[in-house]
């Protein structure tokens, strides 16, 4: 009996060990993967540095368009307006300078928007990271804790078996 007992218990661990060598393959599967994640990744943050890039690039070089424009249909109007009015806005010169400071602050604003959206992907990142470290210490106590449980039950029968054998003679 005792050795139809031991078989039995041979095939668990067998089954076991057989789960924990997949799980292992599927894993180290997972982990040669890591380079194409993170290549996506830096692919992504250098795509979007340079789309940003891109955008403020073109929306400067069309706003310079439209300066030069604007300069030399308002430049006569200008003059003519100062020597009646003379204010901050008069000059052809502090309006292109107020303009082309509204200007960088919209493309210092685009590229500091997308720092914060790139911060926001690390942190994302973290937050998963320690989310899984977490996953993996409960799981650990589960497991202990569920063996414990399994001991505590055979150490009980085990007892119980004992028990009921002195009484039985």
């Amino acid at each position: 009996m005792a050795s139809h007992k031991e078989e039995k218990r041979e095939k668990i661990n067998i089954a076991l060990d057989e789960t924990k060598s997949t799980v292992r393959k599927t894993t180290d599967e997972a982990v040669k993967e890591i380079p194409r994640f993170t290549k996506a990744v830096n692919e992504y943050q250098q795509e979007t540095i340079q789309a940003t890039k891109d955008i403020a690039d073109s929306f400067l070089e069309s706003q310079k368009e439209v300066i030069n424009s604007m300069q030399s249909l308002w430049v006569p109007y200008i003059e003519n307006v100062q020597n009646s009015y003379w204010s901050y806005w008069s000059s052809p010169q502090r309006f292109t300078e107020s303009y082309a400071r509204a200007v960088s602050n919209i493309t210092d604003s685009t590229i500091a928007a997308t720092r914060l959206a790139n911060n926001e992907l690390f942190a994302s990142m973290d937050a998963w990271k320690n989310s899984m470290q977490h996953a993996r210490d409960n799981a650990k106590e589960f497991s202990r804790l569920n063996a414990n449980v399994a001991n505590t039950f055979e150490n009980v029968a085990r007892d119980n078996l004992r028990d009921f054998s002195r009484e039985g003679r």
